[in-house]
């Protein structure tokens, strides 16, 4: 940068130079924008602009026509204030130059200035200069605080100064992740609502054939109803009809009978009457005759009570007929045996998973039983309890399970007819328990981290998911950032940001659906960490509790002991660490006594065990002897070390190991000073590797940022 602005400084008279690739930002000097005559020149242009459109100009060209250079940036300010300039003095540069017409023809020339400066003119189709807005010089990073791409120069020395950035192509990939994680759980759950959608489909069409089939039935049985009430009508109203002709024709009869007598008594009144007008002798004979006449018809009783009475009788009618044909609408046979679905993905927890079952569409169901009990796994230790519950919908969710267990599932379906047989048994399997991390064998640099974990869970599990919470003060804690999805097996390679804090989840996942949340662990991008792999370790060695401090005690081991073992290191007194498996730089530290006989490097996983570290091709170290009050150092690498003279003693050796650059380097930490390179190109990953040729003891410390002194080697 300092560079750069030697070459061009801000305020400098010289020529600006030449903007070249790889340069941020470049420097002009101010009479490129504001030319003291460039307001002198206006007037002359004017003229010479009136009734014209500017031809297209090339590029570092004058325009020929309105006699202006092209630009690269200017100042859109400047322009207003050139046109205030000529719109103040419009009035008075009529009267002294006749050409430049009324106030309207001075709009037509800012328009074709407009258009000389940068507007673009579809009839000409000229090459437009953008407005300033669209000159600024294109954003060529992206601030993360702010998150919007911004240009070099805001960062050195705009409102973005001091914030954090990244290359626009990080950027867009991590955007194009994240738009990938949320597309992957889109389409999830888009698939998981087509399923819903089309089972409500199907459950739609079976509503409509059971309620057609039930209106169908109903439309028998009640027709039947109908025609059976229709024929005790008929029989009634028959058996009514009679009874009414036999009152009607009793009742005719004495009416009849009524009105003889009423006939009888009329001539019998008449005669009397006809006889009472007689003479005495005459009268005397008819009136014994007559007398006798009437005496017989007075003996004679007449009937005056009603035959019959007007009113029916109630009549009970029987509909014991019916009732049975009511009941037989009622009346539906035992169900089928259900069929039992099998699992959905994602219906189960780590305690509980939810089973559905379906029917024959004819089936008239009240109650279902659903009985299920654990998987046997062929041992004989204890007999398998059955399980059952009643429930009155076709699904249930049984709670109370194990996780990563197996279940078979069993249901019958009962009603007022009885109970159907027993459905196919289906398998259903609980969600697995969550994960542990092994936090003491996670493995970080500065853009990545190697985190392992265990299962916990007797049944195989299908995949695991990672899933990442950045430590922030400004974002809550346990809010998942980034998610790592199908790993099969138990351990996975994460690559992260630099300088940053993580917690990490782990969840594993079967059919039934993932687990809960592993425990977290905590990652810290701040440089490389690693552990001491104690399979490698020499029986001299003893490693802390911490992990970082290795100790050679003052006794012997025996030859049986350094053999059980191909793993550890028999001749040689050293114990190697694991380290990342992952390009790019690895920086940590070491303290040691200034008296001790050491070994410090790295080597390659297949090293000799019964060598010595520095002896052969596969292991690079730095080694110290302390003989009589001198210091012996040594670089090895196949058993030959340079000749280098080191004054003063590292209490504290930097190791930096570069595999991109094919290079490992030691430097002494206190003095900042660099001791010794190898330069070789490593075919294979490599580990630290730490040697006590004497009693003492070596930490480590790991977890560190790789010091600026560092970086120039």
């Amino acid at each position: 940068m300092e560079e750069r602005t030697r070459r061009a400084p801000l305020y400098s008279q010289d020529p600006a130079p030449t903007p070249t690739a790889g340069q941020g930002f470049n420097f002009y000097h101010m009479d490129l924008y504001d030319s003291e005559d460039r307001l002198k020149i206006f007037p002359e242009e004017k003229i010479r602009m009136r009734g014209e459109i500017a031809k297209e100009p090339k590029r570092g060209e004058r325009a020929p026509e309105l006699g202006l250079a092209t630009y690269d940036k200017r100042d859109l300010g400047r322009e207003e204030k050139d046109w205030q300039y000529l719109g103040e003095e419009a009035d008075e540069e009529d009267d002294r130059f006749p050409a430049w017409g009324s106030r309207g023809q001075y709009q037509e020339l800012r328009e074709a200035y407009r258009y000389a400066r940068g507007r673009s003119s579809e009839e000409y189709e000229c090459y437009v200069i953008p407005e300033e807005e669209d000159e600024e010089e294109a954003a060529d990073i992206f601030c993360v605080t702010c998150k919007i791409p911004i240009r070099a120069f805001d960062n050195l020395f705009g409102e973005h100064k001091g914030h954090e950035v990244t290359q626009l192509n990080t950027a867009a990939e991590n955007a194009r992740e994240e738009i990938h994680k949320n597309m992957f759980k889109l389409e999830e759950q888009i698939i998981q609502m087509e399923n819903f959608a089309s089972h409500l489909e199907e459950v739609f069409i079976t509503i409509e054939e059971n309620f057609g089939r039930q209106e169908q039935n109903f439309e028998l049985h009640y027709n039947e109803i109908l025609e059976t009430l229709a024929q005790k009508y008929e029989e009634k109203m028959q058996a009514l009809g009679e009874k009414k002709r036999e009152k009607i024709e009793a009742l005719y009869g004495q009416l009849v009978s009524c009105g003889e007598n009423l006939d009888t008594c009329k001539e019998l009144m008449e005669t009397i009457e006809e006889i009472c007008h007689e003479e005495k002798v005459e009268f005397i004979k008819d009136a014994v005759t007559m007398a006798d006449r009437l005496g017989e018809f007075l003996k004679t009783k007449t009937d005056v009570e009603l035959s019959t009475h007007p009113d029916f009788e109630d009549q009970t009618i029987d509909f014991s007929d019916i009732e049975q044909l009511m009941d037989s609408i009622n009346a539906i046979p035992a169900p089928h045996a259900p069929v039992i679905n099998t699992q959905t993905p994602n219906s189960a927890t780590g305690t509980s998973v939810k089973v559905c079952w379906s029917l024959f569409s004819d089936d008239t169901v009240e109650s279902y039983q659903l009985s299920y009990k654990p998987v046997s796994d062929g041992a004989q230790s204890e007999e398998r309890k059955e399980f059952s519950v009643n429930v009155k919908e076709s699904h249930y969710s049984v709670a109370n399970l194990v996780p990563n267990t197996q279940y078979e599932f069993w249901v019958t379906a009962s009603n007022s007819t009885g109970v159907s047989p027993l459905s196919e048994r289906a398998v259903y399997v609980t969600a697995p328990s969550p994960p542990i991390i092994k936090s003491k064998e996670i493995l970080s640099c500065e853009h990545a981290a190697l985190v392992r974990w265990e299962s916990g869970n007797m049944n195989p599990v299908d995949s695991y998911t990672i899933e990442l919470s950045k430590v922030d003060d400004e974002e809550p804690r346990n809010v998942v950032t980034e998610s790592i999805v199908g790993i099969p097996t138990c351990e996975s390679l994460i690559h992260l940001q630099p300088g940053e804090s993580y917690l990490v989840y782990v969840r594993a996942i079967n059919v039934g659906g993932p687990s809960e949340r592993s425990e977290p662990a905590t990652i810290r991008t701040t440089g490389t960490y690693f552990h001491l792999n104690k399979d490698t370790s020499h029986p001299l060695l003893s490693i802390s509790e911490d992990g970082f401090t290795i100790v050679r005690g003052k006794g012997e081991s025996s030859t049986r002991e350094t053999r059980d073992s191909d793993t550890r290191f028999s001749r040689c007194v050293a114990v190697m660490g694991s380290l990342i498996p992952i390009k790019g730089w690895h920086y940590w530290e070491v303290e040691v006594v200034e008296q001790m006989d050491y070994k410090v490097g790295v080597a390659s996983e297949d090293i000799n065990r019964q060598g010595d570290l520095g002896a052969d091709s596969s292991s690079w170290c730095m080694s110290h002897t302390f003989i009589s009050s001198r210091h012996k150092y040594e670089f090895l690498h196949n058993g030959v070390t340079p000749e280098i003279q080191i004054t003063v003693p590292p209490k504290k050796i930097g190791i930096l190991l570069d595999y991109d650059s094919h290079r490992l380097s030691f430097f002494n930490v206190d003095i900042a000073q660099h001791l010794y390179t190898f330069s070789s190109p490593l075919q294979h990953f490599v580990q630290p590797c730490f040697s006590l040729e004497k009693p003492g003891l070596l930490r480590v410390c790991n977890g560190i940022s790789m010091p600026k002194f560092a970086t120039v080697f």
